[in-house]
């Protein structure tokens, strides 16, 4: 470290390791009586922050190592009679050398920052649905708040402990008891463990271990699944996961599948992705091992033995500036004869931002949702199983407060009736 140890006596001084008088005698041979450093020297020795090299030298013109310089602010760390801006600069020299301070077992709260290792986000939401069969005359509204928390601690400076907790209530019904139309997933009590997991991030390298959001959850896989991820590289990423996964409330056509109980399914992913600045593009792999997932032929009879999901997709986007941008997805359950295909492209013409009032966005897509391929359809207005137009927009009225509202008009793929659907929510994001 190219500081010397007599110019590491003014950081010592300054971070109040010393005190105002400096009778203290001097007890470094090689520090005499008329250099300008003798009183701070002498007095640090005295307060116990510096020790010399046990045969009465200083060696004050000589380099000092990270481990020197990280002992010096230990025993400065040590002191209590300092300013608030001693203290201020103490914390700030003790994050450049925690390492250091670490493997000397130096333990303090500002290292350790526990007031922050756990930090919690969330959000409050209200949700409106309004869902209409054309054809056959049949329409259905729901509403629903929604409480949503989302905890993140620090266990070291590579990992960290996720979780999110969401609690329902149906106004409708003022009831816990809810059913999210748009996802079809049942809710059997109004508070809900959706995630759980551990996150180690390290150089070109990250890990998931847990209950977490596996990939595509963007688009035709927005659930969570029980298992590991591990993910490589940097601007090209190769991503590996495998699981358990629920899937009672996938929905079985009749046309489609053979009525199953088996509840949980096998689930294996893998992706390839690309993002360098404006493009991002990818391929994935979903499979999925349960009795649900062993399709019928046309005259009603199994197409195999095998019960499996093999859903292929291709994704991209591109954004031309921070205004406008397009992205879509393809993809095949090639496992399927029947509602094996999902699709949507979709235009982004700016954004609301949370954090900045006024700000707003609007969008315009098509998109094609095969009940055999949109297992865990992410979309609000355009439900799996349908083919619709959506046009939507969002703003930001107030910091930290978005609206959105969402139409689509279209048809049901199975039945070709006419559908259409309005969406809309207020978040309250803390």
């Amino acid at each position: 470290m190219k500081k010397t140890l007599v110019s590491a006596l003014t950081t010592a001084l300054v971070v109040g390791a010393a005190s105002t008088t400096f009778a203290a005698a001097n007890p470094f041979s090689d520090v005499p009586a008329d250099h300008w450093a003798y009183d701070a020297v002498s007095q640090l020795a005295a307060d116990g922050v510096i020790e010399g090299y046990g045969d009465t030298t200083f060696r004050g013109n000589q380099n000092i190592t990270r481990y020197e310089m990280a002992q010096m602010i230990a025993k400065a760390m040590a002191k209590t009679d300092v300013s608030a801006a001693d203290k201020a600069l103490i914390d700030k020299l003790a994050a450049e050398f925690s390492d250091e301070l670490n493997n000397l077992g130096v333990r303090v709260s500002n290292l350790e920052r526990n007031a922050d290792k756990v930090k919690w986000n969330g959000e409050a939401r209200y949700q409106y649905w309004s869902q209409r069969d054309k054809d056959a005359g049949t329409r259905s509204n729901d509403d629903e708040l929604l409480l949503r928390l989302e905890p993140s601690a620090e266990v070291n400076k590579n990992w960290h402990v996720n979780a999110r907790i969401d609690a329902y209530t149906d106004l409708a019904k003022d009831s816990a008891d809810t059913k999210e139309p748009y996802h079809g997933d049942s809710q059997d009590t109004n508070l809900d463990l959706v995630r759980v997991y551990a996150q180690g991030d390290y150089h070109n390298f990250q890990v998931k271990l847990g209950k977490f959001n596996p990939i595509d959850d963007d688009s035709i896989f927005d659930t969570e699944f029980s298992g590991g991820q591990v993910t490589f590289g940097d601007k090209m990423t190769l991503t590996l996961g495998a699981g358990r996964l629920d899937v009672s409330d996938v929905a079985a056509s009749n046309d489609a599948k053979l009525v199953s109980k088996e509840d949980t399914a096998n689930y294996q992913f893998a992706g390839i992705g690309y993002e360098n600045g404006k493009f991002t593009g990818g391929v994935d792999y979903h499979h999925l091992n349960a009795d649900k997932f062993q399709y019928q032929k046309e005259n009603g009879t199994a197409q195999s033995d095998e019960k499996n999901a093999n859903i292929w997709l291709v994704k991209a986007g591109y954004a031309f500036d921070h205004t406008n941008a397009l992205n879509g997805f393809y993809a095949n359950n090639t496992s399927a004869d029947d509602l094996n295909k999902a699709w949507s492209a979709e235009y982004d013409y700016k954004g609301a931002d949370a954090e900045n009032k006024g700000t707003w966005g609007a969008w315009a897509a098509y998109r094609y949702l095969g009940d055999n391929t949109a297992l865990f359809s992410t979309f609000d207005a355009v439900l799996q199983g349908q083919k619709a137009w959506e046009v939507g927009a969002n703003y930001t009225p107030f910091r930290n407060v978005v609206t959105t509202l969402r139409y689509a008009n279209g048809k049901n793929i199975a039945t070709d009736n006419k559908i259409e659907n309005l969406y809309g929510e207020l978040e309250f994001f803390f």
